[in-house]
């Protein structure tokens, strides 16, 4: 199991990230949380199996539609807020 956090700019609140993201990462199988900054980055903590991690990441990185993505950052694995079997959108 591996674990990694990103933290995801552009134009990325208000545009369905946040539940995009948690869509994204049930079908992947993956746990973890997704919550908005108010600087208006949205930062994401997810753990799973290696290469669906990569997958994740990658697909971050290009977003939903309606989303600009200027970057994703890794960010040191928070377990804070995570739940066993579930991704969940924190306020």
């Amino acid at each position: 199991m591996a674990e990694a956090g990103y933290r995801v700019t552009g134009r990325v609140q208000g545009v369905g990230f946040r539940w995009w993201t948690r869509s994204l990462a049930t079908r992947l199988e993956l746990t973890g949380t997704v919550r908005n900054m108010p600087d208006g980055a949205v930062v994401v903590h997810a753990r799973g199996a290696e290469d669906t991690l990569a997958r994740f990441h990658v697909e971050l990185a290009d977003g939903p539609p309606g989303a600009r993505v200027d970057s994703v950052q890794p960010l040191p694995f928070s377990a804070a807020g995570v739940v066993d079997g579930e991704f969940v959108i924190l306020r």
